[in-house]
């Protein structure tokens, strides 16, 4: 039977912090710290180690693809919703007379603040729309479920 050459002895110095971590994953594992060090220095030096690595990126920036997606989408949404929105408005509102139209560009700056001072109350702690959206589309569907049940 050959014998196997001896493996060769190497010193190395380890933060504290590094070296408890190995030591709690060695007695976890029910492995020597040594072998555990050799199985990451192996892993660390092997040729697929790259591969690994750029992988693991390429994962991480399609996840991140995918989101810029669909934040695009959303901010699409918006805009065509403001647009909707604004047209409609325009639509349906009359113009005042001017007496009436000197007061409300007068009383517009006061409600213009109001409606910061509230924008960023609700941005800073309160819900955001579209949890109430899904929260009250839950409603109508647990009363619609329970309706049809009854």
């Amino acid at each position: 039977m050959p014998k196997s050459p001896k493996k060769q002895r190497l010193s190395v110095y380890l933060d504290p912090a590094v070296m408890r971590r190995l030591a709690e994953h060695a007695a976890r594992r029910d492995h020597s710290r040594s072998l555990i060090a050799e199985a990451a220095i192996e892993s660390f030096l092997s040729p697929d180690a790259a591969e690994r690595q750029e992988a693991a990126t390429t994962k991480r920036l399609d996840q991140l693809d995918r989101r810029m997606t669909r934040l695009e989408r959303d901010v699409g949404i918006s805009v065509e919703m403001l647009a909707v929105f604004v047209r409609f408005w325009v639509a349906t509102t009359p113009a005042l007379p001017e007496p009436a139209a000197q007061a409300a560009r007068a009383k517009a700056g006061e409600r213009y603040d109001q409606f910061v001072i509230a924008l960023g109350r609700r941005l800073a702690k309160g819900p955001k729309l579209r949890q109430e959206i899904s929260e009250d589309s839950n409603d109508s569907t647990g009363e619609e479920g329970r309706a049809r049940s009854e």
